[in-house]
């Protein structure tokens, strides 16, 4: 690997940022905005899209101004468990309801290192199904079905 001048990773995640936030600023421009006692309904989108927009040149200035090594090459395995875990989630929320398919992803996602436990990983993923049903179906009152059908 050879030393760069720049950070690549911080340069490139820092013009994402920017970009994103100038997509939302584009995005909100014919919505009215208010002030801060009076509301309009592009107020948040924007005071979002600006501090996002700040955290963005904030990385992309740091980028530029710190030494690193080369980008870490993608590693296959956390990016496939995380994609099937959130797949796996969208195609059965609704037939295996919100507790079963809360479980399955969390253990899912817990493939994308190695260091997860099994008895941690459920324990962790019986929690938060619980505290999910708690606050989308409970607090919430969303129409999300908890078990199957």
């Amino acid at each position: 690997m050879t030393r760069s001048r720049i950070d690549l990773q911080d340069l490139l995640f820092g013009l994402f940022l920017v970009a994103v936030a100038a997509g939302t600023l584009v995005a909100t421009r014919n919505l009215v905005i208010g002030h801060a006692a009076d509301m309009g309904p592009g107020y948040m989108p924007r005071v979002v899209a600006l501090a996002l927009m700040g955290f963005g040149l904030f990385f992309s200035g740091r980028g530029l101004c710190r030494m690193r090594v080369g980008i870490a090459p993608v590693q296959l395995r956390p990016l496939l468990a995380i994609l099937a875990s959130v797949g796996v989630f969208a195609l059965t929320a609704e037939r295996l309801g919100l507790a079963i398919a809360s479980v399955v992803a969390v253990i899912l996602a817990s493939f994308a290192t190695r260091e997860g436990r099994l008895v941690e990983t459920v324990a962790f993923a019986v929690v938060l199904s619980g505290a999910a049903v708690l606050l989308f179906v409970k607090l919430l009152g969303l129409p999300i079905p908890i078990w199957p059908r």
